[in-house]
């Protein structure tokens, strides 16, 4: 957002509406990707930057955190994040509400629920835990840590070590060295978390991935949360070895460290369909062992936001769709690595462009601007209800799947997704109902 739309946003006074009605919906977008070529793909109105008579507004953290907080917003209006989104989405918080959540299990439930919450590294934050980590870190002598800035994204400021030298050189960098007490405009340290690195991932064609998943989330109270069927595996470039720990190109997936590779093909890229993923370790493994893979993806996915529910600011206004990142280890358990409140929404390919434009068009249609759909949806386009206050069963049939799941949740990821036929089915439905 640039100066001037700033100057106009401090000096903005809301204007109360009575609602849509028979008018156009107006939106406004703070990005220039996929996303607005979605929104503009409508019959909208677009709202231009320095006008706030908007009705759905996909703004940016910036605009969340400076102004949110002072606009009036009539009760149909969307905004895509939470007020408080980041106590999922910054690293080091993420991994505090989990443990706190872990904690809060094992008292009032039981242990063996606690220990389904067993799907991140050990992790500390720094400076804060600096001599916790130093105490593990000597318990367990030539193990792998890596380092995270928890306010960066795309791999930026990321390294691996396995001495502690390492570390004592990065203690002297200026990011980490104590705010000086007499100089209060001196910026406090930069705040990292150091993890166990996952030393023995899950590899094909020797090559290390991740997996990117969305989650649309409509509610917090009570918990309302969608997974997509479709998604992708991000692979590194180079084979994977632990004799080379500085190198990125190896260790990192994130596809803007991926491209600065010497010998990448944009044509060909690093990617995989989720689609793709599922049929090649349902043709590599025994069924059952993929299945219990996905369904601990779920617990991942629900005790994540589980972790969160109370401490979220649950606006009416608000949604969020999140990018889950999963590591799978060699032995098929997966590794919530982090949660992204912006994933990206830039294609680095057509097949890219397509998923995201179909990923969008869906969550749109869940958010319903149009007030077209019920509110008893189990599946929207290649969404599907996960949780509504409680797990939402599957429906017997009607999944077209390598492998459909044997067990009760309505999940699907990795299936077979025709998100365009299922629209015109719901549709036509919806509009037969309207008429009787």
């Amino acid at each position: 957002m640039n100066k001037g739309g700033r100057a106009n946003l401090q000096n903005y006074r809301p204007v109360i509406r009575k609602g849509i009605g028979d008018r156009p919906i107006r939106f406004k977008c703070s990005l220039q990707n996929t996303i607005l070529d979605v929104l503009r793909s409508k019959n909208w109105v677009e709202v231009k930057e320095d006008e706030f008579d908007f009705d759905f507004f996909w703004a940016d953290r910036v605009w969340m955190r400076e102004y949110f907080d002072t606009c009036y917003m009539e009760d149909h209006v969307r905004i895509n994040h939470f007020r408080n989104h980041y106590e999922l989405t910054r690293k080091n918080l993420m991994v505090k509400n989990l443990k706190r959540y872990r904690k809060q299990l094992e008292r009032e439930v039981s242990k063996v629920e606690a220990s389904r919450c067993d799907f991140f590294p050990m992790t500390f934050e720094l400076p804060s835990e600096y001599h916790m980590f130093v105490d593990e870190f000597k318990r367990n002598p030539g193990s792998i840590w890596i380092m995270k800035p928890v306010a960066k994204s795309q791999g930026k400021g990321i390294f691996l070590f396995k001495k502690l030298k390492d570390i004592m050189e990065w203690k002297k960098s200026d990011s980490y060295r104590p705010r000086d007490s007499k100089d209060e405009e001196k910026e406090q340290p930069e705040t990292y978390i150091v993890s166990r690195y996952i030393e023995r991932p899950y590899l094909i064609g020797g090559r290390k991935f991740d997996l990117r998943v969305y989650v649309l989330v409509n509610s917090y109270i009570p918990l309302k949360a969608w997974l997509y069927r479709s998604g992708f595996a991000r692979f590194s470039n180079s084979r994977f070895s632990l004799e080379s720990i500085d190198d990125t190109f190896v260790h990192l997936t994130n596809v803007a460290v991926q491209k600065t590779a010497p010998d990448y093909d944009p044509e060909k890229g690093c990617k995989w369909s989720m689609q793709q993923f599922r049929q090649y370790l349902t043709a590599r493994h025994d069924i059952q062992d993929v299945e219990e893979m996905y369904r601990k993806m779920n617990d991942i996915f629900i005790k994540s936001l589980q972790s969160v529910q109370k401490i979220m600011i649950n606006d009416k206004h608000c949604f969020e769709l999140y990018g889950y990142d999963i590591l799978i280890g060699h032995d098929l358990k997966p590794w919530l690595i982090e949660v992204n409140a912006s994933p990206s929404l830039t294609a680095s390919s057509q097949d890219d462009y397509n998923l995201k434009v179909g990923l969008l068009e869906d969550m749109l249609h869940i958010i319903d601007m149009e007030n077209k759909l019920t509110g008893k949806e189990k599946r929207v386009g290649g969404f599907d209800l996960m949780w509504d206050d409680g797990p939402v069963m599957a429906e017997e049939g009607g999944v077209d799947c390598i492998s459909p799941p044997s067990y009760s949740t309505n999940t699907f990821l990795g299936c077979h997704v025709d998100r365009k036929a299922q629209l015109r089915q719901l549709f036509k439905h919806l509009a037969a109902n309207k008429k009787t």
